[in-house]
């Protein structure tokens, strides 16, 4: 069995990653911590039940904890999982991050965009994009993952094997995404409260958001050239989900760009390309750790439409990252992931 802490566990995806590991065959979860909850079990707290419930959160201890586990997930902000992780991964211990922290390869983006210094710029050097099916090779061998935010997820994976293939242009790229309250995280502002967003639709962080310079460098990194993204996040009055809808200039047929992707991806388990004429749905994925991906095209105007649904805490996030556990240790990638929507 696979030893496994969980550093900042009372958090959204901290709690999720808690909720999937435990139909997770290979798996004990031997350390949570949360300061807030010290001394307290996951039962007491959040009222579980099974495998975890008698668990008590503990204050974090690195040096303790690292006589008890594996791998380790944080679930820290930005900023603060970069010593946690330097700590952890001097000890031999497998790393995933969940956090911005490693997400960059180039420290002065990271710095200008979280207004953080890095303070391991080696230890970058090291890490992997946890990208599941595009970097899992990579993240087979290494025992640091930076896993991606949940917009770049949603919009990278249709849109790194189209550019790497040159099927589409990169001097234009609108990518319009709609994300469930969750995906800002578990606290406590009224711009999140009930009566603040039901009922509600509305654009937020417009050409500021903090994944844009994330999205821009790995897209770049696939073209070889600098790709310039125009990204616009809204917030959806659900709980969970991602709808991105991305417009870009196709270079070929939609039938062609249509059979590339879906022979890309046909040996990937997570990633459905769905038939011609298609709508993806939040729906279909919430609850799984999916992305469902449908093509579209205005000849009229040369535009494509490309639209893309994940559940914002599974694949773009604490699932993911339990995928990139599963690559890490060589074990079947979809190993105690959700594969059956909730429909309500």
């Amino acid at each position: 069995m696979i030893q496994v802490g969980i550093i900042g566990a009372s958090g959204y995806t901290g709690l999720e990653l808690l909720r999937l590991l435990e139909n997770h065959p290979e798996v004990e979860v031997k350390v949570v911590t949360s300061r807030e909850y010290a001394g307290k079990t996951l039962r007491e707290v959040f009222g579980f039940s099974g495998r975890w419930a008698d668990l008590f959160f503990e204050k974090p201890d690195p040096q303790q904890i690292s006589e008890r586990v594996e791998v380790v997930f944080l679930c820290l902000p930005s900023g603060t999982a970069q010593e946690v992780a330097e700590f952890f991964w001097r000890k031999g211990i497998k790393v995933i991050d969940l956090s911005a922290d490693f997400r960059f390869k180039n420290l002065e983006t990271y710095s200008k965009t979280y207004k953080i210094e890095h303070r391991f710029p080696e230890l970058v050097k090291r890490a992997v994009y946890g990208l599941s099916e595009i970097y899992a090779e990579e993240i087979k061998k290494t025992y640091l993952v930076g896993n991606p935010g949940c917009y770049p997820t949603s919009i990278l994976l249709p849109l790194i094997p189209l550019i790497k293939e040159h099927l589409i242009h990169t001097d234009l790229i609108i990518a319009d995404s709609k994300s469930g309250t969750s995906g800002a995280g578990r606290k406590a502002e009224n711009y999140y409260s009930f009566c603040e967003v039901n009922e509600d639709f509305k654009a937020y962080k417009v050409t500021t958001h903090r994944h844009t310079p994330e999205m821009e460098e790995k897209l770049s990194e696939a073209s070889g050239n600098q790709v310039r993204l125009i990204f616009t996040p809204h917030l959806l009055p659900v709980n969970r989900g991602i709808l991105s809808t991305i417009y870009v200039k196709f270079r070929n047929s939609l039938e062609k760009i249509y059979e590339y992707l879906r022979d890309f991806y046909k040996e990937k388990i997570f990633v459905e390309i769905l038939p011609l004429g298609s709508y993806p749905r939040l729906s279909e994925v919430k609850g799984t750790n999916f992305c469902k991906i449908a093509l579209f095209e205005d000849k009229e105007r040369g535009m494509g439409v490309i639209i893309s649904v994940l559940d914002n805490l599974i694949k773009g996030a604490s699932g993911q990252a339990i995928q990139n556990m599963n690559l890490m240790f060589g074990l079947p990638e979809d190993l105690g992931l959700p594969k059956s929507p909730m429909f309500v």
